[in-house]
């Protein structure tokens, strides 16, 4: 009888150096995300480009108009108010928020690494946007927030926190810092992993103070961090909505009327994708605009531990 023999495996790709190759198995592993990153990022961002050269109601089709919607855009004072609002917001939220973490940061590396604390810390982060703002709310209410009632029960007289033309920006950065001081901490924390415990034992026989090796060695080596976390905080401040849309709806008089809020109105309270489509390119340039000035002065891809 004629034996037959098994076929055998055919062998694994292999690179011209005799390394096995895993490209296509890396490529399969990646197409999900890819394929979600294109459905729901790319896709939509090329459609809202489109769509801010047109007049769209949803109603009918959509209707080329040129560059109609950036021009009304240029002329209106509510879009360039909600433009001010904004940057107002963003460098309070960002300002106050990245100082504060990075203290917390510095403070968890150099006293404690419980695991406890650290999962403390980011409680807050857990709680979602709206929950949050509904919270603060009720708290700070002029008339019936507890916040109120503590400030009277010490002598200060009632404020206004969140009907004020000058309050009102403040209290609903201080309340997204509240929520997001603990993620942003833990980043920071992240990086300070990566610093050598040796830089600061050098420090320690050079006599540097604990201020001293702050300002000389963490600053300056946690700079690469710093930036992504910048570029990340920034971004995401800008698009900041869900706080506005629970507490004041814009108010008083437009003094919180945010630019992603005054997009959302123009777009599901008028029905003027066009329009709202045109602000959208318009922040995405901004911001594009913003993380590579950012980018470019903190030297991001470069690194003092190299």
């Amino acid at each position: 009888m004629a034996s037959t023999t098994p076929p055998t495996a055919a062998p694994a790709r292999r690179t011209r150096g005799g390394a096995r190759d895993d490209t296509r198995l890396a490529l399969l592993f990646i197409l999900p995300a890819l394929i979600g990153f294109l459905v729901f990022m790319v896709w939509p961002t090329l459609r809202g480009i489109y769509l801010s050269f047109t007049k769209f109601n949803l109603l009918t089709p959509a209707e080329f108009n040129g560059l109609d919607n950036y021009v009304r855009m240029v002329q209106d004072p509510v879009f360039w108010n909600a433009l001010k609002v904004t940057l107002y917001y963003v460098v309070l939220n960002i300002g106050i928020q990245t100082v504060l973490a990075l203290v917390i940061a510095v403070m968890m590396q150099r006293l404690t690494q419980k695991t406890w604390l650290r999962g403390i810390v980011l409680t807050p982060y857990l709680v979602s946007n709206v929950v949050a703002a509904m919270v603060f709310l009720w708290i700070l209410d002029y008339q019936l927030g507890i916040g109120n009632k503590l400030l009277g029960a010490i002598g200060i007289d009632q404020i206004p926190f969140l009907s004020s033309d000058t309050w009102v920006i403040p209290t609903i950065a201080l309340i997204n810092v509240w929520r997001h001081l603990g993620y942003t901490a833990l980043l920071i924390f992240a990086g300070l992993q990566t610093i050598p415990n040796t830089v600061y034992e050098a420090g320690k026989i050079d006599g540097a103070s604990e201020v001293r090796m702050f300002r000389h060695l963490t600053v300056p080596l946690l700079r690469p961090i710093l930036s992504l976390v910048l570029i990340i905080t920034v971004i995401g401040s800008f698009q900041v909505f869900d706080t506005v849309a629970v507490t004041t709806r814009g108010g008083p008089v437009d003094s919180s009327r945010v630019l992603q809020f005054y997009i959302y109105d123009i777009a599901f309270g008028r029905f003027q994708f066009g329009y709202a489509s045109a602000m959208s390119v318009a922040l995405l340039l901004v911001l594009m605009a913003i993380t590579f000035v950012q980018y470019r002065l903190t030297r991001a891809d470069s690194s003092d531990l190299a």
